[in-house]
């Protein structure tokens, strides 16, 4: 290895190094790529028991498109596609997941505070894709 890749080599590895540590924080976050954090999520210790819902994802829509959650609780999503790979994105939260057919997608949803979080399909499935979404809806 020549001595410029070398040096390139450590660079990439300080920079990991560096962005690594940082990632706790918001800022650190925000430099590995653009995510998010929500400005409606609890911290994790006002966390209680996870509650699970199921999810069908089809073209073009989420049964149930609208789920009620309560403010502080936990949840993940155990969605099913029936017939497509289709996407699931919480854009205010940072989080999307690929929907294979055949197999359980778990997506863990944080603690919230009240508001509405919505979610949409961002993998193109067709003439109605724009008409798939759902939104959760945290109550206090």
């Amino acid at each position: 290895m020549s001595r410029t890749s070398m040096s390139r080599t450590s660079s990439r590895r300080r920079w990991l190094r560096l962005a690594l540590a940082s990632a706790g924080s918001a800022g650190g976050l925000l430099a590995l790529g653009g995510s998010m954090r929500s400005a409606l999520a609890q911290p994790a210790a006002a966390a209680g028991p996870v509650r699970e819902v199921e999810v069908t994802a089809r073209r073009f829509e989420y049964l149930p498109n609208e789920i009620v959650l309560k403010a502080g609780e936990p949840v993940v999503l155990l969605v099913r596609s029936l017939d497509f790979v289709h996407g699931m994105n919480f854009p205010v939260l940072g989080l999307r997941a690929d929907l294979v057919p055949g197999r359980i997608t778990r997506v863990e949803i944080p603690a919230q505070r009240p508001g509405v979080i919505d979610f949409v399909c961002d993998n193109f499935c067709g003439d109605g894709h724009e008409e798939m979404h759902g939104r959760l809806v945290v109550r206090a």
